[in-house]
Formats: structure tokens, C-alpha cells, sequence
């Protein structure tokens, strides 16, 4: 018998598959879903940050800003300021008591160092008193006493003293000043406050006359 002749091998199938056009739809729709949840991600970390950052500057310049505490002068007696044939006496010390407030408007506390008061007279210091340190609260009101003692000689001395005698007025001043810190969350703020006060003694009513002119400064 004749050799069969052996058939021709068959070709061999495609080794890539082809998509279709539905095929193509799905993985479209599947890459831009991905690419939407990546854009809506990023805006909202993007939203978060905005919204932290904004609440930071509102928060530092209003609840967090540091203040300065405001001081007044209430009150200023002097005692033991008499006449004694048409001058001071000489045998006793004066004393000015004056009666001062620091309200502090922040979210701290305001801790203060030693406060000291001075009185001058015809810009001639008379006097000299300091106050303990101490804290005023946040957003409250604290008051102090402050003590000061005047040797009467130190005024008689200054020129103009005995015609201002005459009048039957003394015309004096202070100056407070008070030195502290503020912190408020990671701000650490030095604070100075300054008062400036001017006044009238009068010899007859043996108070101070008509209103004080005061003067406040604070310095951040």
C-alpha cells in the first residue's frame, strides 16, 4: 500500500484575545470610577486641611490673640498729710494708699512679677512702693492695694513747694508699672502694663480733688 501522506499540522491558535467593544465600556468606566475616587479623596483632605487651617487664623485672632490687661486706679487716699504752721509736719511719714485693678480679657492667666508704684512731685520722685507677685485670672478682675510711703523733707525740698502749700492744694503723681507673661496654648507673651496718674490733694476736705487724670499704656 501506498504511504498515506501525513496531513499538514494545524495553526496554532492566537495567543492574545481580542476585546470587545463592551469589554473596552467596562474597564473605561472601571479607570475613570478610580480616577473620580482619587480627585474626590484629594478634595477632601484638601477641604480638611482648608478647614484646619482657617480655624487656626480665626482661633489666633480672636479666643487665642493675646490681650493686654487693662489697669485702673479706683482710689487714692493719703494719710497723715497735715499742715503744721503753714507746712508739712516733719515728724511723721506720709502714706499714699492707692487702690488699683488689672482685668485680663484673655483665655490665660496673667502672672505677674513684683509691681512697683512711685510718686513724684514736681516730677521729683517723693516715694516709693512695691506690691507682691501675684496672678490674675482669666477673664477676670483682680484688685491690689498699693502702699507707699513719703518722707514729707523730700517735698518740702522741692522749689514751689510753699507758695503750692499757700493755695491750700498739693499736686502730686504716680507711676505703677506692672511686668508679666500671658501663655496661651504653645504663645508665650511678655506683657507691660503702665499707669500714669495725676491727682490734687486738697488740705481742707483732706482728699483728693475733683477726678484723677490716669493715663494706661500696655506694651506686647
Amino acid at each position: 500500500m501506498a504511504a498515506k501522506e501525513q496531513g499538514k499540522p494545524l495553526a496554532p491558535a492566537n495567543s492574545y484575545h481580542l476585546r470587545s467593544d463592551e469589554e473596552e465600556v467596562i474597564v473605561s468606566s472601571h479607570i475613570k470610577l478610580s480616577q473620580r475616587k482619587y480627585v474626590m479623596c484629594c478634595g477632601c483632605v484638601s477641604a480638611l486641611f482648608l478647614i484646619i487651617a482657617v480655624t487656626a487664623i480665626v482661633l489666633g485672632f480672636t479666643v487665642f490673640h493675646v490681650k493686654g490687661p487693662r489697669i485702673k486706679m479706683n482710689n487714692v487716699t493719703i494719710q497723715q498729710l497735715e499742715l503744721a504752721n503753714g507746712t508739712l509736719r516733719s515728724d511723721t511719714n506720709l502714706t499714699l494708699l492707692a487702690d488699683v485693678s488689672i482685668k485680663n480679657p484673655n483665655v490665660a492667666s496673667f502672672k505677674y512679677e513684683n509691681t512697683t508704684t512711685m510718686v513724684y512731685y514736681r516730677e521729683m520722685e517723693v516715694g516709693q512702693g512695691r506690691t507682691p507677685a501675684g496672678v490674675a485670672k482669666a477673664r477676670r478682675t483682680m484688685r491690689m492695694n498699693v502702699t507707699v510711703d513719703i518722707v514729707p523733707r523730700e517735698i518740702m525740698v522741692v522749689p514751689g513747694f510753699t507758695s503750692e502749700v499757700a493755695s491750700g492744694t498739693l499736686k502730686v503723681s504716680t507711676y505703677t508699672r506692672i511686668q508679666g507673661k500671658v501663655k496661651i496654648v504653645m504663645v508665650n507673651k511678655n506683657v507691660v502694663v503702665e499707669l500714669n496718674c495725676s491727682m490734687t490733694y486738697n488740705f481742707a476736705s483732706k482728699e483728693i480733688q475733683g477726678t484723677k487724670d490716669c493715663k494706661p499704656r500696655v506694651s506686647l
